[in-house]
């Protein structure tokens, strides 16, 4: 299983919560809302199935801008995402 803590600012915001259980049925994975701090936690099975692409555009569809917690697992790093480039 991986986990992926977000912060999500305007979270606690109008009706954003009801929002985010709408988008969820996009993806395959469990989640818990902290609205007093504006975070989710997510629990994801199978992280083949889930990008970090995804999870961005899910926060952006309800007009949030997520900040990722903590080292972002290496499974959701998916040619998606543009890569550091190193010398």
């Amino acid at each position: 299983m991986t986990e992926l803590l977000v912060y999500a600012p305007g979270l606690r915001a109008g009706d954003k919560q009801m929002h985010l259980g709408h988008q969820m049925d996009m993806l395959s994975a469990r989640y818990k809302v902290d609205a007093a701090h504006e975070m989710v936690y997510f629990e994801i099975e199978d992280p083949e199935k889930i990008t970090l692409r995804q999870v961005n555009d899910l926060f952006e569809n309800i007009g949030l801008q997520p900040r990722f917690v903590g080292q972002i697992p290496d499974e959701l790093k998916r040619g998606d995402i543009t890569d550091r480039l190193t010398k």
